[in-house]
């Protein structure tokens, strides 16, 4: 088996680390939206061969207390993969770029990801301090052929 790529796209609507371009982080079950991407897989009667990784990295920073960060990706709004990451603050370490990646399996036609975050720790306070990126990469498994 091979693979080829279908489709492939990224959002980098934060391009550094910028204390005065901080954006609070809201509490559950607000939450910010971080970066949106779209990808086409193509239609396929087949789509157990369809696949999108999708890797997205957020800096952020702790402010007050230990925060509990969600963040969530979802397909056409619907969640389709969350992760938590603890981020401390003062007196410790505070600053932090988080990154996870996650696989969408067995999709076909042409979708909205969208990466998002929140708090779910109560009294505390974390920002968004960037970077950010989001990025997919869509792809096929295809029967391999001699050359």
């Amino acid at each position: 088996m091979r693979t080829r790529v279908i489709d492939y796209n990224a959002a980098e609507p934060r391009r550094r680390f910028n204390l005065a371009t901080a954006t609070t982080i809201p509490h559950s079950p607000n939450r910010m939206r971080l970066a949106t991407i779209r990808l086409n897989t193509g239609p396929n009667r087949d789509t157990d061969d369809n696949k999108v990784e999708l890797i997205g990295t957020v800096g952020v920073r702790g402010v007050t207390g230990i925060s509990q960060l969600l963040f969530r990706i979802f397909r056409d709004g619907r969640e389709i993969f969350d992760t938590q990451q603890g981020i401390e603050s003062a007196g410790s370490e505070q600053n932090y770029a988080v990154t996870f990646q996650a696989i969408d399996s067995r999709v076909s036609g042409t979708h909205v990801y969208t990466l998002t975050v929140e708090d779910r720790a109560t009294g505390t306070t974390a920002n968004v301090v960037g970077p950010i990126s989001f990025s997919g990469l869509a792809t096929r498994r295809t029967e391999s052929t001699n050359v």
